[in-house]
């Protein structure tokens, strides 16, 4: 019997120590390495500092109204009370549990055959010698830990949404303003073709293309107004509110809204151990570490103790003496032997899982540096772009102003005027979009090193 039951424990240790474990270990990481908590304050998340950058207390406000409203941020909440929870229940399978029970009967309790009643208390506690009960509460908190990531992420994504989202509506009231001057212009130039055109001084056809050119900025202002629209309900709905509130959605003058705080030129690649979703990713792994422990710890005997007091009476008013107590107490030892290679094929499928994390930790490890240097990419290049349309700019500029001077002396024609001005207005519309493109590469900037400016 003894040899028998060295065998099973030697069978199991073989199993639960094999070469592919040992292999894992070498690349796993140690739980525990950074603990996780919640914070109270969500406003740390957002950094709202940073956003005073844009001096602009309706984005400001939009923020506040984001962090405080928005309904993906509280079911974030929501879930790492969940996960906490979940901790709880595991942590209770670490402690001894104890049952009761009232039981009526009919069975042979005196020597005949009659009517009774029984109040058990059972009581049980596994010994967690080999921490195995431990190691699983410790892979949920792991999950806990991930589910406050999550939060973390949740936020200055939002934060992120509700500041592009503003920023193209400043854009988009921009492109309107500007775009109705040109429908002005082009109104004008279509009236003062169809005088020429009835004196005979222009062709019909140049008339049609005028009248063309008209219907297509007005079209083009509907356009943008359209996609404004749609913009302010996206960004109601960010900020927790109705869509049918949007006329009370104020904004900045697109004139005077600016960035004034400074964005570096490179970065070092330690930034990127401060975003969320990386320490996820690390929280990930850790977690897969420790259910390899915990399948491989599945392998070895279970060590339980348990108790059972018993009251056995025919009639209540007797239950509760000690004439018809009963108590017992023991303990036992499992090992499993033969479950059709279920633990077996449950620690492979704990391996797999380890290396699909870790494979995810260097994918998310190589994601964040990708996309920290697009953002900065985006905002040397769309800054060089702005600079040389302020270029184009000051030129068209110079050509109108020297363009007025030529109709005031009559070397010019109206319609000539109007064409100039047009194209100045086009060129404006021009250094608006990329002025606005890099503020949003600002914000791209911002959610890619996780707010940590």
């Amino acid at each position: 019997m003894k040899r028998f039951l060295s065998f099973i424990i030697l069978t199991s240790l073989a199993v639960s120590f094999s070469a592919p474990v040992a292999a894992i270990e070498n690349t796993v990481l140690k739980a525990g390495t950074q603990k996780i908590k919640p914070t109270n304050n969500k406003y740390e998340y957002v950094n709202l500092d940073w956003w005073k950058f844009f001096n602009d207390e309706f984005l400001n406000g939009y923020i506040v109204k984001a962090v405080e409203n928005n309904k993906d941020l509280k079911m974030a909440t929501l879930t790492i009370d969940e996960y906490y929870q979940n901790i709880v229940m595991q942590r209770a399978s670490e402690l001894p549990s104890i049952q009761a029970g009232f039981m009526p009967g009919y069975g042979n309790f005196t020597g005949k055959s009659d009517v009774g009643m029984m109040l058990p208390l059972v009581a049980n506690y596994e010994i967690d010698i080999f921490g195995k009960n431990h190691n699983k509460t410790t892979s949920i908190k792991k999950l806990y830990e991930a589910s406050i990531l999550d939060e973390k992420s949740a936020y200055i994504s939002i934060a992120s949404a509700v500041g592009s989202t503003y920023i193209n509506i400043v854009k988009l009231d921009s492109m309107v303003a500007l775009q109705e001057e040109i429908v002005k212009l082009r109104k004008e130039i279509f009236e003062i073709m169809s005088i020429s055109n009835a004196e005979g001084i222009i062709s019909t056809s140049d008339l049609v293309k005028a009248n063309q050119s008209y219907i297509q900025s007005v079209t083009d202002l509907t356009d943008y107004k359209k996609e404004r629209t749609k913009l302010l309900h996206a960004l109601a709905v960010l900020t927790g509110d109705s869509p049918n509130n949007i006329e009370e959605y104020t904004r900045i003058d697109y004139k005077t809204l600016a960035f004034s705080g400074d964005i570096p030129e490179f970065v070092s690649s330690d930034i990127i151990l401060e975003r969320p979703d990386y320490q996820k990713a690390e929280k990930m792994l850790e977690k897969a570490g420790i259910d390899v422990k915990v399948a491989r710890k599945e392998c070895l005997p279970s060590l339980n103790l348990g108790g059972l007091y018993l009251f056995n009476a025919k009639d209540i008013g007797s239950l509760l003496t000690t004439s018809n107590a009963l108590w017992s107490l023991g303990g036992g030892i499992m090992q499993p032997i033969f479950m059709g290679g279920k633990i077996k094929a449950n620690l492979k499928s704990k391996k797999i899982a380890y290396e699909k994390s870790l494979r995810n930790y260097e994918k998310v490890n190589l994601t964040s540096m990708q996309e920290v240097n697009d953002s900065l990419v985006s905002i040397n290049m769309d800054k060089e772009k702005l600079a040389r349309q302020k270029k184009i700019q000051e030129l068209e500029q110079k050509d109108f102003e020297l363009s007025k001077l030529k109709f005031k002396e009559g070397i010019i024609a109206k319609l000539d005027l109007n064409q100039r001005e047009e194209n100045l207005l086009n060129v404006n519309k021009m250094v608006y979009a990329s002025q606005f493109d890099c503020m949003i590469d600002y914000i791209s900037y911002y959610k890619a090193v996780a707010a940590q400016i």
